[in-house]
């Protein structure tokens, strides 16, 4: 397709017919599935009579058709390029198809596949329409009562309660699935193949018993019970926090391979991608524990926020997505550390979604149109929502916010609405005027905030002036003023301590929210006891860019008092920025680069001073990476700032060797491996401090790196040190390590996607070429999504200084790649193409060399998916 039509919000019409129940029979077959559909259809109440049926259908072989048991003939329907057309139905009718599909040879991964010899589905968004014909869209529900059929004995699982089982007169065997919840076909799923589970109770608030089962190949029964524990966990938090109890009797998750996502929510059925269900101290690091625990929740609660009340069309995917990301945040937050949540959850927002705001795919939470609905699946739909529902918590209160979520909920139960619904219920449940805060929804960009403050001496005011403005984005000129929170304090200079605000002769505290809802406001703080800092956007309260005069001991001085987590680290993040922009320069003008004392002093005291939370002092002392540093220079410069960061961790490391030395080995530990947070942030600790003894090849760091490998405790410590064995120049460490890591585990997919990724990154010149040896090996598949992303997407995306070589290799890599997976991957092959849509940001000569490749793409017959992004990326 050279040139397919977006759709637009602006044209979204009911269906004009609607699916009461629609009752499916597979016969499973790898290359000729058959697929018998019965659908109860009506006219929609809000359409005229006398339309056509139009049904979407994709990549299917149409074998029979029957209007109310009637066969329908040649002339009494169309065939097209989108689907099935009947011109004449009646208001109220039955229709029965057949079709036959191919499972094995759909490497899309849309619709019904085969992952490693097991059937498996992902509808959303439109993949359903590769299984049948149907309205295949999330504003037709139905129930649904589907019958698998197998040719030998494996488990044959569906959405619902299964209600019949059994064995046919040709010796095949059947399950028969009922869901009694009205659900849209994105919600369908199916899984067939040689699977055992791990079976568990849950007993809800009100005293009803769920099974609990996790599904997998019989190898990986050992890595369950992470998953399970979470999952338990998140169904009680549930019940506690928003009331909302499971509502079937059997709630299953299965885990999968070739999956293109991280899990899908259908009803009661979830499917997961191995990686993001599997662990083991062996095997799975610690962040891949808590991913676990996060996505597990992340799917749970869909089953409300996204299944009960579902989107009434795929611009409002945010309504599911955003809410459910603020949600699984939340859990997280509250089983772990809080503050570190946040900084993570920030730290990955500012680099990736800000970059997704300032590119030429930019887009708002709801975008007015789209070609391709798998390219919105964003950062923006998923984070960016996330953060607006936290604003609007935050606006509301708490209680308000429940008192929104439970009306919103019961209102619409078993319906398909939109954003203003959401937020409408929250106006009537807290009684405030949220007209301007929906701009967020419809406002693409990401909101800047210039700050100034002056304080008199004479009269104990605090005059803080902000000025909010939002860059120009594709297709949006003109951007209105937003409704921002900003949460903060006033941190007087001498006593290091919160000051009490007062604000119109409203006393707020020392902790507060202002709202900026004007281009520019000004708020005069009264009766304020000495010269303050200001600490703005405490809790990153909104999703903007700050800029505020702070000079270096400002931000050195709120590193050390500020009694809000996140903005001190924050307060680091800028104070290494400062410095890393002065490196920047140096190394562009060919200067001497001089390391700036106040950075190493405010260190020196992280590391000698008593924090509390290890996990918390880790991440202050990590240095901005080299993606988030990018997102700050008005040019990239890929090299200077490689060469500037990497001064940076040399120099902290050699002036701080006995420090971190300290650190490490006070932290050291071979208590059995749990992955709880105390264990995490001791272990998150210890690997920072051996990272920059490493950084400098102290000869005390390598013996601690070959001896943690060695040890083989968990795979969190292993693969630390392996890591930076491979990315020293040791490689007489590093070979023989790798060699046996890579034939330890050789046989388990998701630990060799480990293995590939940290290989990927290292810094060395050689890494384009190792890519291309890697992709050789037998381990890897362009077929299989999670291979992809942990060889190829990790490195143009992670080594930035080799994937940007001036020699366009990196960038001819990713563009081959693409290319190739435009024919089997559509979905994989847009997302992977995001780094050579930035090729603004860099120098003319690299500009030409990215869009070179850009265009080498567009001359191919493309897939909508990979036409949209690249269309964009060269308007």
């Amino acid at each position: 397709m050279s040139e397919p039509q977006p759709v637009y919000l602006s044209d979204y019409q009911a269906p004009a017919y609607r699916v009461s129940h629609t009752q499916l029979t597979f016969e499973l077959d790898p290359a000729a599935t058959k697929v018998k559909a019965r659908l109860l259809v009506e006219r929609h109440p809000e359409r005229e009579t006398g339309l056509p049926l139009e049904l979407d259908g994709e990549h299917l072989s149409l074998k029979s058709i029957a209007l109310d048991g009637k066969p329908l003939e040649a002339a009494d329907y169309e065939l097209t390029e989108q689907g099935l057309r009947i011109p004449q139905v009646p208001e109220r009718f039955v229709l029965d198809t057949e079709v036959e599909i191919s499972p094995r040879d759909n490497t899309a991964l849309q619709g019904l596949y085969q992952s490693s010899g097991i059937y498996c589905t992902q509808c959303e968004a439109e993949g359903f329409r590769r299984i049948t014909f149907y309205p295949d869209r999330p504003d037709v529900m139905a129930t649904f009562s589907t019958t698998l059929i197998g040719t030998a004995e494996p488990v044959l699982l569906s959405n619902g309660n299964p209600v019949e089982k059994g064995t046919l007169d040709d010796g095949r065997h059947f399950v028969t699935w009922e869901d009694p919840h009205p659900k849209p076909s994105y919600l369908f799923a199916l899984v067939a193949g040689d699977l055992k589970k791990v079976a568990d109770r849950f007993t809800t608030m009100h005293g009803r018993e769920v099974s609990l089962e996790i599904w997998v190949e019989e190898e990986n029964l050992d890595k369950t019970d992470h998953a399970m524990a979470s999952l338990k966990r998140a169904m009680k938090w549930d019940e506690e926090t928003y009331g909302r109890e499971y509502d079937l009797d059997l709630f299953m998750i299965v885990a999968v391979n070739d999956f293109n996502m991280g899990a899908m929510e259908n009803k009661g059925l979830n499917i997961f991608n191995s990686a993001a269900v599997l662990t083991h101290p062996k095997t799975a690091t610690d962040v891949a524990y808590q991913r676990v625990e996060g996505i597990v929740a992340h799917e749970y609660f869909h089953n409300w926020s996204g299944n009960r009340v579902t989107c009434r069309d795929w611009f409002q995917l945010s309504l599911k997505e955003g809410f459910t990301v603020f949600r699984d945040q939340c859990y997280s937050a509250d089983t772990n550390s809080a503050p570190v949540k946040r900084i993570q959850d920030v730290s990955f927002f500012r680099t990736a979604q800000f970059a997704e705001d300032a590119g030429p795919t930019a887009h708002p939470i709801r975008p007015d149109h789209y070609i391709e609905i798998t390219n919105f699946y964003t950062l923006t739909i998923y984070e960016k929502g996330s953060e607006v529902v936290r604003m609007l918590r935050n606006l509301v209160g708490w209680e308000a916010f429940r008192r929104g979520s439970d009306l919103y909920f019961e209102r619409f139960d078993g319906q398909a609405v939109t954003i203003e619904d959401f937020v409408d219920c929250m106006a009537e449940a807290s009684g405030e005027d949220l007209t301007r805060f929906m701009r967020w929804y419809s406002q693409a960009g990401t909101p800047e905030i210039d700050a100034h403050g002056e304080y008199d001496y004479v009269t104990s005011e605090y005059r803080l002036t902000l000025r909010q403005r939002t860059p120009t984005t594709p297709g949006q000129q003109d951007k209105q003023p937003l409704h921002i929170p900003v949460r903060l304090g006033l941190v007087g200079t001498k006593s290091g301590r919160d000051l009490n605000m007062t604000l119109g002769g409203e006393t707020l505290g020392r902790d507060a929210v202002i709202h900026l809802r004007e281009d520019e406001q000004e708020f005069l703080f009264t009766d304020v006891a000495e010269s303050p800092i200001p600490s703005l956007l405490r809790h990153f309260s909104a999703p903007v860019k700050l800029h505020f005069p702070y000079s270096r001991e400002d931000l050195a001085f709120l590193l050390q008092h500020d009694s809000d987590g996140f903005n001190r680290w924050d307060a680091g993040q800028r104070l290494a920025l400062l410095a890393l922009d002065d490196l920047i320069a140096a190394h562009r003008n060919g200067v001497e680069k001089v390391m700036d004392s106040r950075v190493t002093d405010a260190f020196r005291t992280l590391l000698t001073s008593r924090i509390d939370d290890k996990a918390v002092l880790a991440e202050m002392l990590t240095l901005p990476s080299e993606a988030y540093i990018a997102e700050q220079q008005p040019l990239v410069d890929v090299d200077a700032i490689h060469a500037a960061r990497e001064f940076v961790r040399q120099s902290l490391a050699l002036a701080l060797r006995d420090e971190f030395l300290a650190v490490f080995e006070a932290n050291q530990s071979d208590a059995p491996y749990a992955p709880e947070p105390e264990q995490i942030a001791q272990r998150s600790l210890k690997n920072v401090a051996l990272s920059y003894l490493m950084a400098i090849e102290d000869e005390k760091g390598l013996a601690f790196a070959q001896a943690q490998f060695d040890a083989d405790h968990n795979m969190t410590d292993v693969r630390h040190a392996l890591t930076l064995l491979v990315h020293s120049s040791r490689d007489d460490l590093a070979s023989p390590a790798l060699k046996a890591f890579g034939e330890t585990w050789s046989h388990d997919p998701l630990v060799m996607d480990q293995w590939f990724s940290l290989q990927v990154t290292r810094p060395q010149e050689d890494a384009v070429e190792r890519v291309k040896f890697l992709m050789q090996h037998p381990a890897f598949s362009l077929k299989n999504p999670n291979k992809v992303r942990a060889l190829i997407g990790t490195f143009a995306n992670q080594n930035r200084v080799n994937f940007h070589r001036l020699d366009g290799e990196g960038y001819r890599l990713l563009a081959d790649v693409v290319i190739k997976l435009n024919r089997l991957n559509p979905e994989i092959a847009a997302r992977l193409i995001t780094p050579l849509t930035r090729w603004q940001r860099f120098d003319e000569q690299r500009q030409a060399l990215m869009k070179a490749e850009l265009e080498r793409i567009k001359a191919e017959p493309l897939s909508p998916n990979v036409y949209e992004v690249v269309a964009k990326a060269l308007a």
